[in-house]
């Protein structure tokens, strides 16, 4: 299904997996992370690989049966991604520093520090691919992730990057819980009949990563 039609440039815990669903619900398929726990044959090694050899990478089989994807690792790679993908949008979602830093502590930081004890070889790697191209390494560091200022300093100067090197006609950037006016208007899309998603708020993340651990 790939070329993309859709990239999402912002980082995970700023709504995308609502963005994701609201995706689906306007007829794309969308990758995210969350898709290589849910299915065992996704390519996920490529990802990974792409940190050390990015023109090395088939993007069109990385994201084979997807016209859409956000999150990580998407956003790490959306450089390389608009320019393989000429005609796609961009989607930047983003919160207040402050509240995705107090997410992230409570959700992916402490999942990314307990790596070892996942129960499924597959899902381990997974998540140590997860742990390298989402921040760095950062998130699986429990020291590093102590220096606040440090890690909202990556997530704004992303945002900052984003907007600068992404053409103004090709990006959108949402803000957590807008909705599905400015989105649909961009994607040339109809609003849909039914109220815009809000899925994985940080006491239902805890819930569905709680059966990945011993």
């Amino acid at each position: 299904m790939a070329p993309l039609q859709v990239i999402g440039a912002g980082f995970g815990r700023t709504g995308t997996d609502s963005l994701r669903e609201a995706l689906d619900i306007l007829g794309y398929n969308t990758h995210h992370m969350i898709c290589f726990f849910e299915n065992e044959n996704l390519d996920f090694k490529s990802f990974e690989e792409a940190l050390r050899n990015s023109e090395a990478i088939d993007w069109d089989k990385s994201y084979d049966g997807f016209d859409a994807a956000v999150d990580w690792p998407t956003c790490t790679f959306y450089k390389e991604l608009i320019v393989k993908y000429p005609d796609a949008k961009v989607l930047l979602t983003v919160r207040t520093p402050e509240s995705w830093y107090a997410s992230v502590c409570k959700t992916i930081a402490p999942m990314s520090q307990r790596c070892k004890e996942i129960k499924s070889e597959r899902s381990k790697e997974v998540l140590d691919m997860a742990i390298k191209v989402a921040l760095g390494g950062i998130l699986a560091d429990e020291e590093k992730m102590k220096d606040e200022k440090l890690v909202q300093k990556l997530f704004t100067d992303h945002i900052e990057e984003v907007k600068r090197h992404v053409p103004s006609d090709r990006l959108l950037v949402m803000e957590l819980g807008e909705g599905w006016g400015r989105l649909c208007q961009f994607l040339g899309k109809e609003v849909p009949k039914v109220p815009y998603p809000h899925n994985n708020a940080t006491a239902s993340f805890q819930d569905r990563v709680s059966k990945y651990y011993e």
